[in-house]
């Protein structure tokens, strides 16, 4: 990824690096498929063959359309999607959406809406906006997953009970009462059959239960209700697959082009948000799944998950299928049955196909209240008594049953947006809510501040300080967690005109504790508020660096490396003549006394899950160099291997030193990082002794070290190659061109690692290089593309206010 063009000036035949292991572009390797992937989608096959069936059927959708999801988002969806272990299909999300597309507009516009959802997300993945998905409350979507829920349990109770269905949630429910005074006895048989298993299934005790429990629920539901049905000669509807060949497909959209338009805003929004957290889900289940067994948790990769739902959406909807998203129930099952790599959900697909082409007559014995059943259940299950404790534990139950209420009166777009808007006022209630007291105590005036001290309370702040007498003693109590630039400028003038009329001031956090004040001449470092967001709750106010001003030290500044770090109360060691080791132990305390009760929690859910990092950074021993503080990352963040002059061995040529190898290998195979960084600085000394080196110096360890950095000497020295540059300018010195030069030739020496040219072959790692000027505190990104394995050799400098998603370094705090 590059923040600028690359300048081309000249194009040069790059020389072919020998690769031990073989090319990324040689033969392909042949298909194996791992035994857990085959019997986990033989699982999910079980499951999904009676839901894509009961799916299509709630929508009124043609029933080859649920199978005809339910395989083409099993293959295409689980070949190209950027989450190996979740599985796409028909989903009891989308039911409701579908199944008004149809009666509004009927079952060929719907499939050529679904087709238009399809480009669309391919069109959001290209924007690389799936992460934006996530900022929706959860609230929200769990309240609508439960509006849809409650929707969809309604209308089927009706063919649980031998009716049809009206046309919206209200007409149900008040239908209901009709209903079931009329109700089918046979149908209630069937379907009471149906529920009683998939409720008692998973409960069956002894050691025959946990044999018969291998059997997914809804499998063994429908099958009981099957037998029922055939042995007892009920009668009841049941499945009609009619011929393949008189499968609908899609026509040209036909209708009002907003209400097409709004058809096709709703398909993707639902199968987007839907898809995007049910991978996110799938990512924390694989997590707990390796901390239990130790093997190695693939990481989704979400602007790649959906392009490959919109592209399964594209072909199901050419196919004459329902929309596709990514499923939680398939996706679990997947999962706890241990598959390990995208092939299960790719199988899985091919038996729904299999099935719908070989099993027709098997199929059209299953009764209709069964699937009706069986949706039910599945859509009761959404409301999810799980989330209704989170939300309520949070105080964001009225966001949630805003939205449930709206999608199940209103419809799924207008009811998400009404949970928006709640949402936002309740947020906004929030961030105004502060509460300002004042009190005299033991003689002192004490201001005590709850809540987020914005400028919304700018003047209640204000009145409260001015009451307090001048020359008097002050205590002002911080309890938020957030403070604007407007409360601090009104707190920090009232503070100093307090102090210069003879009167005491003392800014303490919550639990009393004191907070260090700003220093003279740092005002300015608190910003609009940037530092007073950390500042409050963590016990810190908007400057950091304020408990050392009257000596006019101040040991804090805003590039700390740990977030939230604060001074301790004493000058550090080296100022008072300490020792190296006394200076060590004063850090040591320093942070086990400041530091380490802002990230114990933090670091105690790194232990409990083990470390999943998504970048390999390797960067040079040279102390200058500090990696945390350029990358703005924590604990967690990058996995980082740091030696002299930030070299690559070659593969074979370790001597008997294969840690970077290693280094390596354990990041791609078993981390599984998504990127890999080599990161060159300027004054590095191992280049220095490079262009230094003669033939006649005695041997050192340093020496033989040194000689893996002698192709970045050669590459720099022919000319074959262009030079490494900085964008608009030239390197200073030949020190700084080999600098340059390095990183370049360590990232082609990166690429003769055969994990590493698998990876970039299958698209799921890109290498980076990066050039730190210290003296500049610059950064500088290497433009190129890896998709083509070329180098423009150009580092462009990184701009202040790069966003951060352009930069392949930017490290989320996943806290």
């Amino acid at each position: 990824m590059t923040l600028c063009p690359p300048a081309r000036t000249t194009t040069t035949t790059r020389p072919r690096v020998q690769r031990p292991h073989g090319p990324p572009d040689g033969p392909p390797r042949r298909f194996r498929v791992a035994g857990a992937d085959l019997s986990a989608s033989i699982a999910v096959f079980l499951i999904a063959l009676p839901l894509s069936l009961g799916i299509a059927l709630a929508t009124g959708a043609p029933l080859q359309a649920g199978l005809v999801a339910a395989a083409v988002g099993g293959i295409v969806a689980g070949r190209l999607g950027g989450s190996p272990l979740q599985v796409s299909g028909p989903a009891a999300g989308l039911t409701v959406v579908t199944a008004e597309l149809i009666q509004r507009y009927g079952w060929r516009t719907t499939c050529a809406i679904t087709v238009l959802a399809g480009l669309a997300q391919l069109g959001l993945a290209a924007l690389r906006v799936a992460r934006s998905a996530l900022a929706v409350s959860p609230a929200i979507v769990h309240g609508m997953l439960a509006g849809i829920g409650v929707t969809i349990a309604l209308a089927q109770l009706h063919i649980v009970l031998g009716g049809t269905p009206q046309s919206s949630t209200v007409d149900n429910a008040l239908g209901l009462p009709a209903q079931l005074a009329n109700a089918s006895a046979a149908a209630l048989a069937v379907s009471g059959l149906t529920i009683a298993l998939l409720l008692l299934w998973p409960r069956l005790p002894g050691r025959t239960g946990r044999m018969l429990r291998k059997v997914p629920a809804a499998l063994a539901a429908v099958a009981a209700a099957t037998t029922l049905a055939a042995l007892t000669g009920l009668g009841v509807p049941r499945v009609d697959l009619p011929s393949w060949s008189s499968h609908a497909l899609p026509g040209l959209p036909e209708g009002p082009v907003l209400g097409i338009a709004a058809g096709v805003l709703t398909i993707t929004l639902v199968t987007s948000v839907q898809s995007l957290l049910s991978a996110v889900a799938v990512d924390k289940l694989a997590a707990k799944r390796a901390t239990g067994t130790g093997t190695a948790a693939p990481r989704s990769r979400l602007d790649r998950e959906l392009a490959g739902q919109g592209a399964a959406n594209m072909v199901s909807g050419a196919l004459g299928g329902l929309p596709v998203a990514g499923v939680a129930v398939r996706s679990v099952a997947n999962v706890s049955a241990g598959a390990v790599s995208r092939n299960s959900s790719i199988l899985h697909g091919l038996w729904i196909v299999l099935a719908a082409l070989l099993l027709v007559p098997v199929l059209d014995l299953i009764p209709l209240p069964a699937l009706a059943a069986l949706v039910m259940v599945v859509g009761v299950q959404m409301v999810s008594i799980t989330h209704i404790r989170t939300v309520t534990r949070h105080r964001e139950v009225l966001v949630y049953v805003v939205t449930l209420a709206g999608v199940v009166f209103v419809g799924i777009l207008e009811g998400v947006a009404l949970g928006i808007a709640v949402a936002v006022a309740v947020a906004m209630h929030r961030l105004a809510r502060t509460r300002i007291t004042r009190e005299e105590r033991d003689g002192r005036h004490v201001v005590r501040i709850r809540g987020q001290l914005t400028f919304l309370a700018v003047p209640r702040l204000s009145r409260a300080l001015h009451q307090i007498p001048p020359g008097a003693d002050a205590v002002v109590e911080l309890d938020g967690s957030f403070m604007d630039h407007a409360a601090f400028e009104t707190l920090h003038d009232w503070q100093a005109t307090h102090l210069a009329h003879g009167g005491t001031v003392e800014t303490t956090g919550p639990g009393g504790g004191r907070i260090a004040e700003p220093a003279p001449g740092e005002r300015s470092a608190a910003g609009p508020g940037a530092e007073a967001a950390e500042g409050p709750a963590a016990g810190s106010t908007a400057v950091r660096s304020g408990s050392h001003a009257a000596g006019g030290h101040s040991c804090c500044r805003p590039w700390t490396p740990w977030r939230n770090h604060q001074c301790g109360e004493q000058p550090p060691a080296d100022e008072t003549g300490g020792t190296t080791g006394q200076r060590l132990a004063s850090g040591i305390g320093a942070f086990q006394r400041n530091t380490a009760p802002l990230v114990r929690d933090e670091l105690a859910r790194l232990a409990r899950e083990g470390q999943r990092p998504s970048q390999l950074f390797l960067t040079c021993a040279d102390s200058r160099l500090v990696t945390s503080m350029i990358t703005s990352s924590g604990p967690g963040d990058l996995f980082t291997v740091r030696n002299v002059g930030n070299l690559v061995p070659l593969p074979g040529e370790e001597s008997g030193d294969d840690s970077v190898a290693a280094a390596i290998e354990y990041a791609v195979e078993v981390l599984r990082v998504e990127s890999i960084t080599v990161c060159g600085h300027s004054g590095c000394g191992a280049m220095q002794a490079l262009l230094n080196s003669r033939a006649d110096d005695p041997p050192s360890p340093l020496r033989r070290w040194l000689r893996h950095g002698l192709p970045s000497l050669e590459r720099m020295a022919s000319r074959r190659h262009v030079w490494a540059r900085i964008s608009g300018r030239l390197p200073a010195d030949a020190v700084e061109q080999l600098c340059l030069t390095n990183v370049v030739q360590q990232l082609e020496h990166l690429r003769a690692y055969e994990p590493v040219a698998r990876r970039i072959a299958d698209g799921t790692l890109t290498l980076h290089g990066m050039y730190f000027h210290v003296g500049e505190a610059q950064a500088y990104l290497l433009a190129g593309t890896d998709e083509v394995h070329s180098y423009d050799d150009v580092f462009n400098q990184v701009p202040p206010g790069a966003a951060s998603q352009a930069l392949p370094l930017e490290a989320a705090r996943t806290s």
